[in-house]
C-alpha cells in the first residue's frame, strides 16, 4: 500500500452552489413549486454533506466502501464523494520520549536508558492501512529498538577504538536512528532524529560502577604524572651530559633518577626526598 494523489474540488464554489441550490428550493416551495424544489434542497444537503477541510501540514485519506482511493493534500475546504470515507492524518513533526528502559549493555552489566525520537508520516496511506495504530506503533517500536542498540555497546569505553554508549554520543545516536527507521518503515514514518535523554548504570550496581570509574580515572592520571616524570629525568640529564656540568656514573645516575621520580610522581610537592646524599 502506497501513498497516491487523488483529486478534488475546492470547497468554496460548491458552498455557493449549495446554497443557491437550497435558498432556490425554500423559495419554491414557498411559491407553492413542489416536488422539484424538494430536489434542489436534497442536491443542496449532498453537496454539504461532501464537504471537509484540511489543515495546513495534514492529508485525507479517501477510502471507499473500504478500498484505498487516493489522499488529498491541497488545504482548505475541499469536497468530494459523500460516499467516500474521509481520514485525517497530520503530517507535523512530532517527538516523544521514551520512559526509562532497564537493559543489560555488552558487558552484561544492567543500566537504565532512554531516548528522544522525532518523527513524521511521510506515508499516510501507509500510516493508515499497514498498522492498526500508527502513533502506538512508532512507541512501541522505538522502546524496541532502544532496547536492541543498548545491548550491542558497552557503557564505558575500554579501548581507544572501541564505540560506546557514553563516549561517543554521535555515533550512537545515529545507530538508534537507522535502528528505528528500519521497524518503523513499513507503517509510512520517517524518523528525522534520535537522541539519548538519560543514560546511567541501574542502581543496584551504580555506587559499585562509580569507585570502578574513580579507580579508573586515578590510575589513567597516575600513568600520565610518570610518564611527564620519565620525560623530565630524560631531559635533565641530556642537558646535564650536553653542557658537562657533572659527569655521573651509573650509581650515581641512577640515584639522581630515582630522587627526581620520587619528588616529581608525590601527591605533595613538600614531600621528604629520601636518599639526597651528594651526587659529586
Amino acid at each position: 500500500m502506497r501513498e497516491q494523489d487523488t483529486g478534488s474540488i475546492g470547497g468554496i464554489p460548491v458552498v455557493l452552489v449549495a446554497v443557491i441550490l437550497v435558498a432556490a428550493g425554500v423559495a419554491g416551495l414557498i411559491l407553492g413549486f413542489g416536488p422539484l424544489c424538494i430536489g434542489l434542497i436534497v442536491i443542496g444537503a449532498i453537496l454539504f454533506a461532501g464537504l471537509y477541510t484540511v489543515a495546513p501540514n495534514q492529508s485525507a485519506v479517501l477510502s471507499l466502501f473500504g478500498k484505498y482511493i487516493g489522499t488529498v493534500d491541497q488545504t482548505g475546504l475541499r469536497w468530494n464523494n459523500i460516499f467516500y470515507t474521509k481520514k485525517k492524518i497530520s503530517k507535523r513533526v512530532r517527538n516523544f520520549e521514551s520512559g526509562k528502559l532497564k537493559v543489560n549493555e555488552l558487558d552484561g552489566s544492567p543500566i537504565e536508558i532512554a531516548a528522544i525520537v522525532v518523527w513524521e508520516v511521510s506515508d499516510s496511506a501507509e500510516a493508515v492501512f499497514n498498522v492498526d495504530s500508527y502513533e502506538s506503533f512508532v512507541q512501541i517500536q522505538s522502546e524496541s529498538a532502544i532496547r536492541a542498540m543498548a545491548t550491542s555497546y558497552p557503557y564505558d569505553q575500554h579501548t581507544d577504538d572501541q564505540i560506546s554508549l557514553r563516549s561517543h554520543p554521535d555515533e550512537i545516536s545515529e545507530r538508534l536512528r537507522h535502528e528505528i527507521q528500519e521497524r518503523l518503515a513499513k507503517a509510512g514514518i520517517h524518523v528525522i532524529e534520535s537522541r539519548i535523554s538519560h543514560l546511567a548504570y541501574a542502581p543496584e550496581i551504580a555506587g559499585a560502577m562509580l569507585q570502578r570509574q574513580q579507580a579508573g580515572a586515578i590510575i589513567a592520571a597516575r600513568k600520565q604524572i610518570v610518564q611527564g616524570a620519565v620525560g623530565i629525568v630524560e631531559d635533565a640529564l641530556v642537558e646535564l651530559k650536553e653542557k658537562g656540568l657533572v659527569d655521573l656514573d651509573p650509581e650515581r645516575r641512577a640515584m639522581m633518577v630515582s630522587n627526581l621520580l620520587v619528588v616529581l610522581c608525590s601527591d605533595k610537592a613538600t614531600q621528604p626526598v629520601v636518599n639526597t646524599g651528594s651526587l659529586y
